[in-house]
C-alpha cells in the first residue's frame, strides 16, 4: 500500500472525533464518515463536533465528510471504523460498494451482538475481509486526554506489520506514541474485557469500597483477562504490557471513564435502564458483558468477576450482595 493511501474514520463519537484529530496532525486530507447529516453541516460551519470534545477545532479543509458510507468507502483505501458495537451492524448492512482490497482498522471495544464476535472476527467471517486487511486501534488512551493534548500511548495491531505500521505512523505526534503488535486478536478481546472490569471497579467504588480493594480488584482482573484471551487465542503474548494492563487501569481508574461511571451509578442503586438514559456516550462493557459471558460457557474460563458482572446486569442480581460473595474469591 503507497504511503499516499487515503484514510477515513466512520462514526461520530469522542474516539472517532480524537482519531481524526490525530490522522489531521500527519495528512493533507482526513475522510470522516457519520450518519447525522446535521452533525457534519455544524462542523462545516463551526469547525468543531457539536456534542463530543467540543474543544478540538478543526481545519475544515484538512476534512472530507460525507453522511454515504459507501462514498466514503470509495473514498479510502484504510477503512477506521470507530462506531459503538450495538449499532454495526445497522452501518455495515447500508454497505453495497466493493470491500475488495480495503484494509479495515477498528477503534471499537466491544462485541457485534447479533454475531457475538470481536469486530475482527466479525469482519472476516461475515464480510470476507482477510485477516491480513483486519487491524486494531486500542490503548491506553481516552479521547479527553488527545483533546487536550496530553501524552498518550496507542497500539496498533495488525497480521501484516506494514499496514499496522502505517496507521501507527499517521496516528503519531509530538503528544500520542503509536506502537505496533502482531497481536490482532488478543488486544481486541482484552479492549472489550477491560470495559467489563471497569463496570466492575464503578461497582465497588459506588458501594462504598475503597483504593485498597480496587487495587486486588484489578490485580484479579488483568490475571482473569490473561485466562479468558488464553482460551480464545492462545499465542506467546507479555499480558503487562501496555495494551492488556495499561488499557485496563486507565478504564478502571479513569474519571473519563464511561464505563467505570456506569458502573458507578449501578454501585448507588440506579437500575440499568435509568444508569443508560443518565449517560450521554454508551457504555460498551454492558453489551460486552453479555457476549463475554456467553462466549466463555464454551470455553470454560475461570472469570468470577464476569460471572458477577453478568448477574447484577442480566440477572438482576444485588449488587451489594454479589461484591460481598466476590470478595471471597479474590485473592
Amino acid at each position: 500500500m503507497s504511503n499516499n493511501a487515503k484514510i477515513a474514520v466512520f462514526g461520530n463519537g469522542s474516539w472517532a472525533t480524537a482519531i481524526v484529530k490525530m490522522l489531521c496532525e500527519n495528512l493533507e486530507t482526513v475522510g470522516w464518515y457519520m450518519r447525522n447529516e446535521q452533525s457534519l453541516a455544524y462542523i462545516k460551519e463551526n469547525k468543531h463536533n457539536p456534542k463530543y470534545l467540543t474543544s478540538v477545532e478543526f481545519n475544515t479543509n484538512q476534512l472530507k465528510l460525507s453522511s454515504d458510507i459507501n462514498e466514503m468507502i470509495d473514498y479510502a483505501d484504510y477503512l477506521i471504523f470507530v462506531i459503538p458495537s450495538a449499532f454495526v451492524k445497522n452501518e455495515i448492512d447500508k454497505i453495497t460498494t466493493s470491500l475488495n482490497g480495503k484494509i479495515l482498522f477498528s477503534a471499537i471495544k466491544g462485541i457485534i451482538p447479533e454475531s457475538g464476535l470481536i469486530v475482527g472476527e466479525h469482519f472476516h467471517d461475515k464480510m470476507q475481509i482477510p485477516f491480513e486487511n483486519i487491524g486494531v486501534i486500542t490503548g491506553p488512551c481516552h479521547a479527553e486526554e488527545v483533546a487536550l493534548e496530553r501524552l498518550s500511548y496507542l497500539t496498533i495491531a495488525c497480521t501484516d506489520q506494514e499496514k499496522a505500521a502505517f496507521i501507527a505512523k499517521n496516528l503519531s505526534s509530538r503528544y500520542i506514541n503509536a506502537k505496533v503488535s502482531d497481536d490482532i486478536i488478543g488486544t481486541e478481546y482484552a479492549a472489550m474485557l477491560k470495559n467489563i472490569y471497569a463496570i466492575a471497579a464503578g461497582i465497588a467504588h459506588g458501594l462504598g469500597y475503597g483504593d485498597n480493594f480496587q487495587s486486588v480488584l484489578m490485580s484479579n482482573a488483568i490475571r482473569e483477562m490473561k485466562r479468558y484471551i488464553k482460551k480464545v487465542h492462545k499465542m506467546k503474548r507479555n499480558i503487562n504490557n501496555s495494551a492488556y494492563l495499561g488499557d485496563l487501569l486507565v478504564t478502571g481508574y479513569s474519571t473519563f471513564s464511561r464505563n467505570r461511571m456506569f458502573g458507578n451509578m449501578i454501585g448507588k442503586g440506579y437500575t440499568v435502564k435509568s444508569a443508560q438514559m443518565e449517560m450521554v456516550m454508551i457504555a460498551e462493557g454492558y453489551y460486552a458483558t453479555k457476549s463475554a459471558f456467553e462466549i466463555n460457557q464454551k470455553n470454560g474460563a475461570k472469570t468470577p468477576i464476569i460471572d458477577t458482572i453478568h448477574r447484577i446486569l442480566y440477572e438482576g442480581k444485588n449488587p451489594k450482595k454479589q461484591f460481598k460473595k466476590l470478595t471471597d474469591l479474590l485473592d
